[in-house]
């Protein structure tokens, strides 16, 4: 951490610009409004609820019995996913709207408002429902390549991972975890035992009468391929997609009986959940693979940042210089090698650095009142467990839960960071790789 703080003491000698310096979310807004007006926005935002990613059947050998079928092709948004999405657009309409940045209605800021979401149709969809939730009937396009086709801002291409880099990354690893890939089981025996309980005691058991318990996972680390760094397999990594799969089924807002074949509940779903953010932890947020796959994202929030703090273009950012609002559509690994590679945390809805379906990290450029002098708020936001299973509206009297996330090596002691270091911060970061 130490590079972060010198370099943030190097930033301020080296502005640009103009640029210097778990509650509700109205009441810690309401705190800064009197003093600042926001007049930038950044999101980098996870796709909705989609149905798993893999066929039923490439899980079936884990349970007792065979698990709940979807309507939507594998990793797609799901009806009730884009809803929410809808949701939360109208929502950040009215937030945002309460903050000066967005009039409340009609289609004239849409003019301003950059969305630019992963080619996958989780991720179009996701944009398309924002905006709609956000701007209906105002036609604002979402900037997206062809599906199947890889946006080198939310992965790393293969071809950009040299076997020096994925080397390094598969020892990062196995030195957070004692150099013992079987250790991680051991560490985490006692929350592994609670699914394997509910994978084998919930519901009848299938024909064979037999499955494979997780504990049965060979545990490896090694080189990855493709467009992650590392390799990470074992009875945790297994878990951790297990386990989302019984949030999917949660916040999908099935009938309970097909939430882990009916003995899992919103308070035992966050006891499980934290495997996934265990095996998150290990795999994504180790610095040596957090930062690589995290770059081109940290150099778009930054360079974008600039833009909207000079007011004039700069080469790399999205959208214009008039801009007020920037969504960036991607993934649970986007926020959370993000997180890793920023060395951020947060703890919302009762669980500690989970990115569920339509989290977002949103980063605030706000200006001082009668001043020039510009800062940063960052958090971190999504809907609760209960507001994504009932599909529940959202206002300001009753909003999707938010926190302030502190940024090591820039955050002051009231939250923000000089606008100049944050971007400064991230741009360094990103070239660190």
């Amino acid at each position: 951490m130490r590079h972060l703080f010198h370099f943030f003491c190097a930033a301020l000698l080296f502005p640009f610009g103009s640029m210097a310096a778990q509650s509700p979310a109205p009441a810690a807004d309401a705190s800064h409004a009197d003093q600042e007006q926001l007049v930038y926005t950044v999101m980098v935002e996870r796709h909705g609820v989609r149905s798993p990613t893999g066929k039923s059947s490439q899980y079936d050998r884990f349970a007792a019995s065979p698990w709940p079928t979807w309507d939507v092709q594998p990793g797609y948004l799901t009806a009730h996913g884009y809803e929410l999405m809808k949701l939360f657009g109208a929502y950040d309409r009215e937030h945002l709207a309460s903050q000066g940045l967005l009039q409340p209605h009609g289609c004239d800021d849409s003019a301003h408002v950059t969305v630019h979401a992963d080619s996958d149709q989780r991720t179009r969809e996701t944009a398309k429902a924002l905006v709609e939730g956000m701007f209906p009937g105002c036609n604002l396009q979402v900037k997206a390549l062809e599906e199947g086709t890889n946006d080198p801002l939310f992965h790393l291409p293969g071809a950009a991972i040299t076997p020096e880099q994925a080397a390094l990354g598969a020892a990062a690893v196995l030195g957070r975890i004692g150099n013992d890939p079987g250790a991680v089981a051991t560490a985490y025996h006692a929350e592994l035992a609670a699914l394997d309980r509910v994978l084998s005691g919930c519901g009848a058991s299938n024909a064979e009468g037999k499955r494979t318990s997780i504990f049965e996972v060979p545990a490896a680390v090694s080189a990855g391929n493709g467009d992650h760094i590392a390799d990470v397999r074992g009875p945790l990594n297994t878990a951790s997609t297990l386990s989302e799969i019984l949030l999917l089924e949660y916040t999908e807002g099935r009938p309970s009986k097909d939430v882990g074949w009916g003995c899992v509940d919103g308070a035992k779903l966050r006891e499980l959940i934290g495997l996934h953010t265990a095996a998150s932890d290990i795999a994504l947020k180790t610095e040596a693979v957090a930062v690589p796959q995290s770059a081109a994202l940290l150099r778009s929030v930054a360079l974008s940042l600039r833009q909207a703090a000079d007011g004039r273009g700069v080469r790399g950012a999205e959208g214009r210089p008039s801009d007020k609002l920037l969504l960036l559509v991607g993934h649970d690994t986007n926020l959370t090698n993000i997180a890793g590679a920023l060395h951020l945390n947060w703890l919302l809805d009762g669980r500690r650095d989970d990115t569920p379906p339509g989290s977002a990290l949103v980063f605030e450029l706000r200006r001082k009142k009668g001043s020039s002098q510009l800062s940063v708020r960052t958090y971190f936001t999504a809907q609760t467990l209960e507001q994504m299973r009932e599909a529940s509206a959202l206002s300001e009297t009753k909003p999707p839960a938010r926190v302030p996330v502190f940024v090591p090596g820039c955050s002051r002691t009231d939250g923000s960071c000089d606008a100049n270091a944050m971007s400064q911060l991230l741009l360094h970061v990103a070239e660190s790789r």
